[in-house]
């Protein structure tokens, strides 16, 4: 049988080294038409490594056969300065398995990294089969979990999830059960082949083994998100945030993106503490991802003027995440506190405000139950940047004003990098933000003509940009966009009509305060019937059956056009004729498109009963008013 010497081993340790020097460093600069030249090299190498390893001893089918030698002569080499009672089932055999296991492994990854995937499933099934064979232990349990992850990731590109799953499953036991046995730092693959003197210090094998756990709780992250197990996957993202800041161990831009990300997570359900713990740890973090210094911006290369750039945007969506929390917190506040008829529940006000102290003697509480990011470096920077801006829901226009104000900083923040040059789309949903910011503040605020103002400025914001959009291209968008502008000036009609109510009648109201009026109504509708027209066909003419998603919609467009219509104000009785004209045929559509569609109805519940309701009434009311005109003749 071969014997294994010093210089043998010394010759795959040097082996091993420049296949890892080929991977992870020379083949960053390989030519775009030869792409992995080095780790087609490094693939060379990692191949004669297994065959003089093989070679050892003569390697039979079931691993690898123990020497002859004296059991001292014979684990030089495997053993460095591992004990042999920390091997594999205290046998040479099993430390010469791993380190073929190993090989197996680098190979599997290698032929992924240069897109042979089947070939890199093969030599990563091997590995695992033979590690099977093994009991886990100190030497082999990095191994063990780092195959079982490559083979996670593996699958999951096949979108095989349920087999990820189960890879990165037991992957996460065999971390456990191992920590809860024994614990200590184990063996690294990259030290089976290496001379002892360059082998891994204590504190550098703990953190690359839990570093190697930290991306088992990544990847579960995204399968359980694939599964459809949201809160499983928030909890192991934030776990892996956790653990890549105790680490050390992370990009300061995809770590604060992944928490702003997680952010919109607990936002949606209701958990505010925690959102805004995110964005501001988010927040901070990327500010550790600093610029090129201004003195240096005018020699800089392409690469890191393209880095810039790239932390530009990066930091732009974590504003557009704080838009987001601010919007949510304001809107689930009005849901609390409305009556229902939309406006502020003054007695429920006050119920809400006598137990904000529980309340907030409870956040506390929740704070120290919430997995926080207690990064010794930036956790006092975290909690400061949390002060300004609070998690519990806003009572009265004071507090909603503050939020808004936070919410109306990142705006402009998002806005600087998303710009109408460049970013339609983008630009457009952050103008639609700030505007539902308006609309959410002034639910809180009691002076009417305020509130009239607030959403003028929402009107302000938008309708040029409706009025600016090729309806080719962003036909989706214009029509959203007409329909809030439709809804919008709605909103100020009805706050007029409001005013007016307070009058003894409208007879009393004067001009310029029934021109303004007339105003809104007519630029609702106007609004309203662009979006409908966006939905005729060439040659102009409604579709027989509205697609589901313009379904609701339309249909209320036309209960709003017809109401619309029935309220405009006006001293000729042919105008007045012709506006309840148009109010009947609006409600009539309505309901004969329920009645030939059923399934439509309920989408229009309300809708629909008042327009039947209306279709029976106005008849009566324009045929008044067309006596009245005849005897006037």
């Amino acid at each position: 049988m071969a014997s294994v010497n010093s210089e043998q081993w010394r010759a795959i340790y040097e082996k091993f080294s420049n296949a890892q020097n080929l991977t992870d460093v020379k083949s960053l600069n390989d030519p775009r038409n030869d792409p992995f030249r080095s780790k087609y090299q490094a693939r060379e190498l990692l191949r004669e490594i297994y065959c003089s390893l093989k070679s050892f001893d003569n390697v039979s089918d079931r691993g690898l056969e123990i020497s002859e030698q004296p059991q001292e002569e014979a684990v030089d080499g495997l053993r460095q300065d591992v004990s042999t009672e920390a091997l594999c089932g205290d046998s040479c055999e099993g430390m010469r398995v791993a380190k073929l296991a190993a090989v197996e492994y680098y190979l599997g990854v290698n032929h992924i990294d240069t897109e042979e995937l089947p070939a890199g499933q093969e030599h990563l099934g091997n590995c695992i089969s033979m590690l099977e064979k093994c009991t886990v232990t100190s030497f082999n349990v990095s191994l063990i979990i780092h195959v079982r992850n490559q083979l996670g990731i593996l699958w999951a590109g096949y979108d095989e999830t349920e087999k990820a799953q189960d890879f990165l499953e037991v992957a996460e036991s065999n971390y456990h059960h191992y920590m809860k046995d024994d614990g200590s730092p184990p063996i690294d693959m990259t030290d089976y082949f290496c001379a002892e003197e360059n082998m891994l210090t204590h504190q550098e094998r703990v953190r690359r083994f839990e570093l190697a756990y930290t991306h088992t709780m990544y990847y579960l992250a995204q399968v359980y998100k694939n599964l459809g197990q949201t809160e499983r996957a928030a909890t192991y993202c934030h776990s892996t945030l956790q653990r890549q800041l105790k680490l050390n161990q992370y990009n300061p831009m995809e770590w604060a993106l992944n928490a702003a990300t997680l952010s919109q997570y607990y936002i949606t359900k209701g958990r505010y503490l925690e959102g805004r713990h995110c964005l501001s740890a988010a927040t901070v973090i990327s500010g550790l991802a600093a610029d090129i210094p201004s003195e240096a911006a005018a020699q800089e290369s392409e690469i890191e003027s393209e880095r810039r750039e790239t932390l530009r945007q990066k930091r732009s969506e974590i504003a557009r995440c704080w838009i987001k929390y601010c919007l949510n917190l304001l809107q689930d506040a009005r849901k609390l506190l409305e009556d229902n008829i939309g406006e502020l529940d003054s007695d429920r006000q006050d119920e809400l405000r006598n137990s904000r102290r529980r309340a907030e003697e409870e956040e506390e509480k929740g704070r120290k139950s919430t997995l926080l990011f207690d990064s010794d470096d930036t956790f006092e920077s975290i909690a400061s940047l949390e002060e300004k801006v609070q998690c519990l829901f806003p009572l009265d226009f004071t507090e909603a004003r503050a939020v808004f104000l936070v919410g109306q900083n990142y705006v402009t923040q998002a806005k600087e990098y998303f710009q109408m040059d460049g970013y339609v789309t983008d630009h457009i949903e952050i103008l639609q933000d700030h505007s539902a910011l308006f609309k959410a503040l002034a639910f809180f605020e009691e002076d009417v003509e305020r509130r009239c103002k607030m959403h003028k400025r929402r009107v302000d914001m938008l309708e040029p940009i409706c009025n600016e959009l090729n309806a080719r291209y962003y036909l989706m968008i214009r029509r959203q966009l007409m329909f809030e502008l439709a809804e919008t000036y709605n909103d100020m009609m009805d706050l007029k009509l409001a005013l007016a109510n307070r009058q003894d009648d409208t007879q009393s109201l004067d001009s310029h305060t029934i021109k303004k009026f007339n105003h809104l109504c007519s630029s609702s509708a106007k609004f309203f019937e662009m979006f409908l027209d966006s939905l005729r066909s060439p040659e102009g003419k409604m579709p027989e059956v509205l697609e589901e998603e313009v379904l609701r919609p339309a249909l209320v467009a036309r209960f709003r056009v017809a109401r619309l219509h029935s309220r405009l104000i006006s001293s000729s009785p042919t105008v007045q004729l012709d506006n309840l004209n148009k109010a009947l045929e609006n409600y009539k559509y309505v309901v004969q498109y329920c009645e030939a569609h059923p399934e439509a109805g309920a989408a229009v519940e309300i809708e629909l009963e008042l327009s039947k309701e209306m279709a029976g009434l106005l008849p009566l009311k324009i045929n008044r008013l067309k006596a009245r005109m005849g005897s006037n003749n």
